[in-house]
């Protein structure tokens, strides 16, 4: 296939996507969970070093706190309890920090959710998971966690990046499921995840990699719908 034809074809679907990411549903809650009791929620890094201290924060990622809280909010009205934060906490001399910057040090104000969540009345009976990876469920305790509520069927994701942490945790619950042949509903509501920018431009003046935020959250969404993921423009009341 020569450069020209495949540009086009290229083009045709970022033409598709576009329109796809448009025409997301948004979902109310009351017709989505039916059974609260069954369901839970679980949002990825909703931490300050992602959103507002350190090397790593990124206003696209700040800017999905309210959607965020507002999920949180109308799952614990609907009678949502089963709520997990899973949240980077690293070693001082984790491995991953040879990929990424150093970050989100465990015991440091960077690995500390952040306050809107931490104000919410409700917060003291959210678990939290720490990780020292991008994975929620290796070496950690989710497994454990997963196993000990065999009721759950209805998962709603959010959080950071679309493309990191949230994908690898949606992936897993996917292939979780199908490996065991149990029904599983996973939902991501789009605006409630976001991933960071590093510009081309930027990325190559200072030899670094580049990470075009719309773009990569875009094929990310779609990549997980392809998985059988549910992907929605939001959960309403």
């Amino acid at each position: 296939m020569n450069a020209q034809l495949a540009f086009s074809e290229n083009q045709s679907f970022l033409n598709y996507l576009e329109k796809w990411l448009s025409e997301l549903p948004i979902l109310n809650i009351q017709e989505t969970i039916p059974q609260p009791e069954k369901s839970a929620i679980i949002s990825v890094d909703m931490i300050k070093g992602f959103c507002n201290l350190g090397p790593l924060a990124s206003p696209l990622i700040y800017a999905i706190v309210p959607s965020v809280v507002q999920l949180l909010k109308t799952g614990w009205a609907h009678g949502i309890r089963h709520i997990l934060f899973s949240q980077d906490a690293h070693d001082p001399q984790a491995v991953e920090f040879a990929a990424y910057p150093p970050h989100c040090i465990k015991g440091t104000p960077e690995a500390e959710t952040v306050d809107e969540l931490r104000t919410l009345p409700f917060f003291n009976q959210i678990t939290i998971l720490q990780k020292n990876s991008t994975s929620s469920d290796v070496n950690t305790e989710f497994r454990e966690w997963l196993t000990q509520r065999p009721q759950l069927d209805t998962f709603l994701l959010a959080g950071n990046c679309t493309d990191i942490c949230v994908y690898q945790l949606a992936i897993f619950l996917r292939v979780d499921a199908n490996t065991a042949q149990k029904p599983r509903r996973i939902i991501i509501p789009a605006d409630c995840v976001a991933t960071y920018d590093y510009p081309l431009e930027i990325a190559q003046s200072q030899g670094g990699i580049p990470h075009p935020a719309n773009l990569l959250h875009a094929m990310f969404l779609y990549h997980m719908a392809l998985n059988g993921i549910e992907i929605v423009r939001s959960i309403r009341e």
